[in-house]
């Protein structure tokens, strides 16, 4: 299961603003990146009438696991998870989440990491 296409973020110059503006929040598996959107860089959506209030992405890179298999099984794990989390909320300012995991995070389970995500979320003020 992929992000909703409202909850997407695309462009690398969405990912260039948040690596330079965004605040980053730590944990042991995972480094959360989160800043007020500039829809200026968001690329012009087409018909797209829903408005997230929260747009996400994850990275996952080959340090992690050599293997997409199991690359691709954390970021279906992510998705869902966020998707679950953060479609239904409202905040007053759009802002864009990047999630980075750090290679020791294959050494956890799921639910270890997607307690950090949740943390990590509620830190930077994104859920309660």
């Amino acid at each position: 299961m992929v992000l909703p296409k409202h909850m997407r973020l695309k462009g690398h110059k969405c990912f260039d603003f948040i690596y330079k503006e965004g605040e980053r929040f730590y944990s042991p598996s995972m480094v959360l990146r989160v800043t007020k959107a500039n829809r200026n860089l968001q690329s012009k959506s087409n018909g797209s009438k829903i408005n997230s209030s929260v747009k996400c992405a994850i990275s996952i890179s080959n340090k992690v696991s050599k293997k997409s298999v199991i690359r691709n099984k954390l970021r279906r794990l992510f998705h869902h998870h966020l998707t679950d989390r953060l479609s239904k909320i409202k905040l007053d300012n759009e802002v864009w989440a990047f999630i980075s995991l750090k290679p020791t995070c294959t050494k956890n389970s799921t639910s270890n990491l997607l307690y950090e995500c949740d943390k990590l979320l509620t830190k930077a003020g994104i859920t309660k």
